[in-house]
């Protein structure tokens, strides 16, 4: 299975140093892939656990205050990156578009993008779910070796809340996913913790998760990660 720890804004630096020491002390057979601040991209140690990126710029390098292109994250040896997530979508109105654009910057690098799709509350009372997951994986369609796409679903209203979905509704959307991607692997996020692991890893079609919270916590990860072997 694939684990993607995504740090978001946390950590100073010394902090940072100290996590990654404990994180390292993980052994788990799984693809797990650490996805810090991006200015802790340089401080990451290699060894089992791979680096991601939590975003990259839609244009290639040249006069872009402030972005980090694909072909940046490339040369410090970044395998993976984080995009489209909610957050982001909410707080720097990215479109469906411009997520296109950094999904192809990265596989022009051979960056492995992991996609976040998924509904609001609103849009969930609304029986809107199918047509915003559908909405959102369209940019997918005429992008080559789209095959090496990560997709996480993530439902916004779930992030950070502690509240998830009922493994059935979760199945419906991976199903969803599923139909019109077979080959893709699907990730759940979305307060996906070691206190309902349990429930989660009951259902067949996730082939990972995508963490925030805990990811931040390496005890409760190794909890989590215990839990999902038996």
């Amino acid at each position: 299975m694939i684990i993607a720890l995504n740090n978001k804004c946390n950590f100073t630096l010394e902090e940072f140093i100290k996590y990654q020491q404990e994180l390292n002390t993980i052994n788990d057979k799984n693809t797990i892939i650490l996805c810090p601040t991006s200015i802790y991209l340089t401080n990451f140690t290699k060894g089992k656990i791979k680096l991601g990126a939590q975003n990259v710029s839609s244009n290639i390098m040249g006069a872009h205050t402030g972005e980090v292109s694909a072909s940046q994250l490339k040369s410090i040896d970044v395998d993976y990156c984080i995009v489209g997530h909610s957050e982001r979508r909410k707080e720097q109105n990215e479109t469906n578009a411009e997520i296109k654009e950094k999904i192809m910057r990265l596989l022009e690098e051979n960056i492995t993008p992991i996609l976040c799709i998924g509904e609001t509350k609103e849009e969930r009372e609304q029986n809107k779910v199918n047509q915003i997951i559908n909405e959102e994986l369209k940019i997918l369609k005429d992008i080559p070796n789209k095959d090496n796409i990560i997709i996480a679903y993530e439902p916004i209203w779930s992030i950070g809340t502690g509240l998830i979905p009922t493994n059935k509704e979760i199945i419906e959307v991976m199903n969803i996913i599923k139909s019109i991607y077979p080959q893709n692997k699907v990730l759940y996020g979305g307060s996906a913790n070691e206190k309902n692991i349990d429930q989660l890893k009951t259902i067949k079609q996730i082939d990972g998760y995508l963490i925030g919270g805990m990811s931040l916590h390496p005890e409760k990860l190794k909890v989590f990660l215990e839990k999902l072997k038996n």
